[in-house]
Formats: structure tokens, C-alpha cells, sequence
């Protein structure tokens, strides 16, 4: 089946909503997209120049994915090495966990990790434990997935990206033609940050610990005198090469300003601080960056 056949296939039997339940056709395009999600043949969302973000939502693929949990039954699993602790793992039968082999090139560290079918894991990432990959999600080479990070559904991470300690990429599977979140190729992601609503981090971009990055949150820049916001058309993007630390502004309505019973309340606000030079690498520390 072409891509092309395979794209129309999905879009028919995602249109069928409960319908296709129990079909085999509608079974196979699903099996046949994970297959080509696994491989990286196809994405959610793909590099594209003549789009205004850079990127292009392929929403059918997203379909394809809503559809696997529509035509899924619930199923247990192996437990595998957690066996004599007494867990057990229940889920849609269509979107098992991902095998791996030493031949793939793929580092998984024993300690509770996993990856779900769908999820794209290219050569030289290495997963320490316990962190999640979820379906749909694409992870580029040489890019490392720490303790309790999270990748989620459809989000798309590049090459040599660091995913700090309990660092949060949120997912979006709907709205079907929402943009995934984009993290570009070299970019260094703190412990304890989260980038959630489809966000697009430019290349080389450095989050400090605890930065927090929604389509809701204005980036306050320092460099250029500028505050970045999503519009109606446009997700929030962070400029390539930026540094973005956690910081705060002022209250200065109801009980925060200076003439009323005052609070003095202050607001979190993400502060683009500098921006990386070209002697600075992904191996110098942020404390380094940001003196």
C-alpha cells in the first residue's frame, strides 16, 4: 500500500467513526500506519519551509492514531521483570509497548521505562530510567530522554536534544490539526520544564530548570526589547539560540497595585535572558551560559 492509498484509507475509515469497529480493513491501515510511524516513513508533523512555522501537521496521521484507540480492546501485558512486585499493565491492545534490540542502537537503561508502538526512536538515543515515549512521538538521533522525562503523543524532538531530569513535552493529539510540540535539533531542555500546546522551540535553544512554556504564556526578550505570544495562526515559538530562564512581573491591578491594600503579587513569566553564541555548545554548562 502506497502512502498516498494508505492516507485515504485512514481518512475513509476514521470518517466511519464506531463503524469501523470490528473492520479488518479498517485494522490493517491502522497496523500498516504504526508500522510506518516506527520507521520514521511517515510523521505527525513534518519539516516544511513554505509553511509560515517551519512545520506541517499531517493531520491524517493523527486520525490514523485516534483510530487505533477506537478499534483497541483493552488487553493485559507482560510485566515482564516487575512480575514478582505484582504489577500488571493494562491497556488498548493496539498500541503495545516497543521491543527493542542491541542491533537498533537504541540504549533503553533497565528501571521502568517505556516506549509505545507508534513512537519513532532513531539510532543513539539513550532512555534512562523511568521516562515514557509516547505513540505518534518522533525522537531524532543522539538525543538523550533523562529520569522521569516525558515525550508525548505526536510531539516531535530533534537531533542531540537533552531532555533533563523530569522535563515535561507535552502531547496533542487533538484538535486534529493542532501543531504538536517542536523541539528542533541541539536544544538543551532543564530539569523540571515543561512545553505544553503545540510550542515550537527553535534550534539550539537552552530552557533553564523549571521554565515552563505554554500556548497561553508570553516570553518576555530582553535582548531585543520584545514580548513573543501564540496568535490565532501562529503557536509560540522561541527563537533559535535563545536562552529562556524562569522569571516574574509585576501584578499591578486589584489588590497587587501600590494603592490598594496592597499584596505585592507577581506573575511567572519565561525571560529570554541572551542568546547562545557560536562558541557555545551543548556541553557548557548553564551556569556558563547565563554569566
Amino acid at each position: 500500500m502506497s502512502l498516498t492509498e494508505l492516507q485515504h484509507s485512514i481518512e475513509r475509515h476514521f470518517a466511519a467513526g464506531p463503524a469501523a469497529i470490528g473492520d479488518t480493513d479498517a485494522m490493517t491501515a491502522f497496523l500498516a500506519l504504526r508500522t510506518a510511524l516506527e520507521s520514521g516513513e511517515i510523521r505527525s508533523a513534518s519539516p516544511d519551509p513554505t509553511t509560515p512555522t517551519g512545520w506541517r501537521v499531517n493531520a491524517w496521521v493523527k486520525q490514523g492514531i485516534l483510530l487505533g484507540f477506537r478499534l483497541g480492546t483493552l488487553e493485559e501485558f507482560p510485566s515482564g521483570g516487575y512480575a514478582a512486585s505484582g504489577l500488571s499493565f493494562v491497556d488498548k491492545h493496539t498500541f503495545p509497548a516497543r521491543v527493542f534490540a542491541a542491533a537498533d542502537g537504541i540504549r533503553v537503561v533497565t528501571g521502568g521505562s517505556a516506549i509505545r508502538s507508534g513512537a519513532f526512536v532513531a539510532r543513539g538515543v539513550v532512555c534512562a530510567p523511568p521516562m515514557y515515549i509516547n505513540t505518534g512521538a518522533y525522537v531524532d538521533e543522539g538525543t538523550m530522554v533523562d529520569s522521569h522525562a516525558l515525550v508525548g503523543s505526536c510531539a516531535q524532538i530533534g537531533k542531540r536534544v537533552h531532555l533533563s531530569a523530569a522535563a515535561q513535552i507535552g502531547g496533542v493529539l487533538e484538535p486534529i490539526n493542532a501543531s504538536p510540540v517542536i523541539i528542533e535539533d541541539d536544544v538543551l531542555v532543564g530539569g523540571n520544564t515543561g512545553v505544553y500546546e503545540g510550542t515550537i522551540v527553535r534550534r539550539g535553544a537552552v530552557l533553564a530548570p523549571g521554565t515552563i512554556l505554554t500556548r497561553g504564556t508570553p516570553v518576555f526578550d530582553l535582548v531585543h526589547g520584545t514580548v513573543l505570544r501564540a496568535t490565532d495562526e501562529s503557536p509560540l515559538i522561541i527563537p533559535e539560540d535563545a536562552v529562556v530562564v524562569p522569571g516574574s512581573r509585576a501584578v499591578t491591578k486589584g489588590k497587587a497595585h501600590p494603592n490598594t491594600d496592597y499584596w505585592g503579587l507577581s506573575l511567572y513569566a519565561p525571560v529570554i535572558v541572551k542568546y547562545r553564541d557560536e562558541k557555545t555548545t551543548l556541553s557548557t554548562t548553564l551556569e556558563d551560559l547565563l554569566r
